[in-house]
């Protein structure tokens, strides 16, 4: 395996590897206990300039939300939460290029219906490895904690009901561009 402290990612647009990816939130209901699940579908980009430095952005798309119990996702998406008709997405973006390192931040805004908050997300880099023969996979896990009542999410539901605070985790793995 190829440490971060000994890689530059290649220049180019890397492709997310979306078997090897993954898009995780917790929340708190009642207080007393933890309902964990995911987004089974989205989108990012990631692409490395000659300096070594990337630009991000990533869509996750609502309708996937996914916490593995069909009459609670279905109420989630509704209009009492989520509202997936009328907000289908929820974006980030880098407000600036960043250069990988073994820890660090990138500092951005996510964009859910009409709301842009600034967020920060926690990365950890896995540094670079090869997958099969020629294939270069690099890996990144990047954490932060957001309001959902900042988004508009559920205003109505008093926090002792369902927590505030959503913690999200993203396992994302990158596949290298073909050098040319």
């Amino acid at each position: 395996m190829t440490t971060p402290e000994q890689t530059t990612l290649r220049p180019g647009t890397w492709a997310l590897d979306t078997a090897h990816s993954s898009v995780n939130f917790t929340v708190r209901h009642l207080g007393i206990s933890k309902v964990r699940g995911r987004f089974n579908k989205f989108d990012a980009e990631f692409v490395v300039d000659e300096s070594g430095y990337a630009l991000i952005s990533a869509t996750v798309y609502v309708e996937s939300f996914d916490t593995g119990n069909e009459q609670r996702d279905g109420h989630v998406r509704s209009a009492d939460l989520l509202h997936a008709e009328k907000n289908p997405t929820l974006s980030f973006k880098a407000l600036e290029p960043i250069r990988a390192a073994e820890d660090f931040e990138v500092v951005g805004e996510l964009t859910f219906g009409e709301i842009t908050k600034p967020i920060t997300l926690a990365v950890e880099w896995g540094g670079v490895q090869e997958f099969r023969p020629g294939e270069r996979h690099t890996g990144f896990t990047a954490t932060a904690t957001l309001l959902r009542t900042d988004f508009g999410v559920g205003t109505a539901l008093p926090s002792s009901f369902l927590s505030d605070k959503i913690a999200i985790e993203l396992d994302i793995q990158l596949i290298e561009p073909t050098a040319g």
